[in-house]
Parts: C-alpha cells; structure tokens; sequence
C-alpha cells in the first residue's frame, strides 16, 4: 500500500511539472517568442485582394500576407499561424477576449477604436468609396440622397456618408461586404460603400467583372492600422518594427502588386509607422 501510494504521488507531481512546463512554454511563444506553438491572428474571410478563406481552406489577401510577415518577424512559422475571422462588429471584443493576439482587418484607426484597442501602423492608407452599377448614374455623394446605401454592421462608413453627405440616404446594414455586393448585383441597393481596397477586390472578381464600377470618391481617409490589446506596448513596437522591415525590403510593394495589381487599384505609397493622414 505505501509503495502504491508513493508512485501515485510521484505521478502526481511529475504530471504536475509537466502541466507547468506547458503552460510556460506557450505564455513564453504566445509573446511572440521562436519554438512551438501557434499564434491566431484575426483576419475577414470575405474580403477578395485583403482577406478571403479560399475554397480549398487557404487564406490570401493583402492583409493576410502583412499578417504573415509580421508572425515571422514576432519568431512563427507560416504552419504556426491560426487565422480566425473576424468581423467588423467583434473586432475589440475579439481582442478583449483574447481570441487572437492581433488583427489585421482593414481595421481603420479612429479615436473611438483607440479607447478600447491600441493599434500598429498605420499600414496602408485607403479611402472610402462607391461601388455602383456600371450603368448608374451615381457620380457623387450627394447622388445618394434617397438611394439605399449598403455597408456591414459595425462599419462606420454608410454612416459618413449619411451623416456628413447624404442625409437621405437609406441605411442598408449586412453582416458581410459579400451580402453587399451581392444586393448591389439584385438592385435590392444602389451603392455599397466602404474602402475603395475592399470594393476593387470585389469588382475584380471573375464572377462580377464588368458589373459595376468605382465611382472615383475620395471621402474618407482610412489608416490601417493593426489592432491589438490595450496596453501591450511591447507586442506594438516589435509590430511596427516588422511593418517597417517589410516597407524597407520591398515586401511591402510585392504585396500590394500581386493582390492589388489585377484590379488596377490605384494605392497610396506606403505610409509611415505612426503617423496617421487625417
């Protein structure tokens, strides 16, 4: 009996050693440190050019490849990255959460935002626009005025328009840019509104080319900008540090070619870290 006792407890405490062991090792990656384990990193799912879950379970986008550069500055392997969707209504509570450890969403940093979350970058500076029917004869904001206007919920570009534009416009909310666009091809809208990134990517696909067209507006200034938890300054320098190495190499460039490039997209240069174009 005391030797069973005494070999239960010896299991006990080595179970207990190796449980310690664990949960060190993953706090110690989970700040970004090289070795095992996974880092998740909040992206959308819908967006073509910036962030879109392919058929085949792979991820591509501009986002995706910034996501990507900067797991690999902060020490993980492209297999060590969890992508987790994230949409625009749950971004700060995705972080609070603690469901990722950062987001790149084309994620626009605002005052409001940085009450709640603090961000990298900026790293790409987009503007708002118009998607509309190739044959529409919107041509400016104001063209809005009683017109539906289509965004996604916790988007706070149809609410621009709305409130500094368009008055009259009618507010259409959807949970996702992809039920936009698609309102857009059935006329149940006139316009979708966001970033002229996310819009281009949408327009470039095979399946609506030729359908629509940007209207060419500059209304907003959107700085993209990394989200993560308030307060973690360290996470954000070594972020800004990987944004600036992949700006310097030409990383940066080759990105915003390859998924930009087949909608002709007409992009700012890159933008400097920390500073923000109002």
């Amino acid at each position: 009996m005391k030797l069973r006792n005494a070999a239960t407890a010896s299991a006990a405490v080595l179970a207990l050693a190796v449980t310690a062991t664990a949960c060190g090792s993953s706090d110690k990656n989970d700040s970004g440190s090289s070795g095992g384990g996974n880092i998740k990193i909040g992206i959308k799912y819908d967006q073509p050019g910036l962030g879109l879950k392919q058929p085949d379970g792979s991820f591509a986008g501009f986002d995706v490849d910034v996501a990507t550069y900067v797991a690999k500055e902060l020490g993980y392997k492209p297999s060590q990255i969890q992508f987790v969707e994230t949409k625009s209504a749950d971004r700060e509570n995705a972080i609070a959460r603690g469901d990722v450890k950062f987001i790149a969403a084309t994620y626009s940093i605002t005052d409001e935002r940085k009450q709640k979350v603090d961000f990298a970058g900026p790293y790409l500076l987009a503007h708002q626009d118009l998607l509309v029917k190739a044959n529409s004869t919107i041509a400016k904001g104001t063209d809005l005025n009683g017109k539906k206007l289509c965004s996604v919920t916790g988007s706070t570009s149809a609410q621009n328009v709305h409130d500094t534009i368009a008055p009259k416009a009618n507010l259409k909310q959807y949970s996702g840019y992809s039920e936009c666009i698609a309102a857009l091809q059935s006329g149940a809208v006139d316009a979708v509104t966001t970033d002229d990134s996310i819009l281009a990517g949408f327009a470039s696909q095979d399946k609506y080319k030729g359908q629509f067209k940007l209207a060419g507006l500059k209304l907003s200034n959107e700085n993209y900008g990394i989200g993560l938890k308030k307060g973690d300054t360290a996470l954000e320098k070594k972020i800004n540090a990987a944004l600036q190495k992949m700006v310097s190499d030409g990383s940066w460039n080759k990105a915003v070619t390859k998924n930009f490039g087949p909608a002709e997209y007409k992009n700012e240069p890159a933008p400097k870290i920390g500073v923000i174009v109002k």
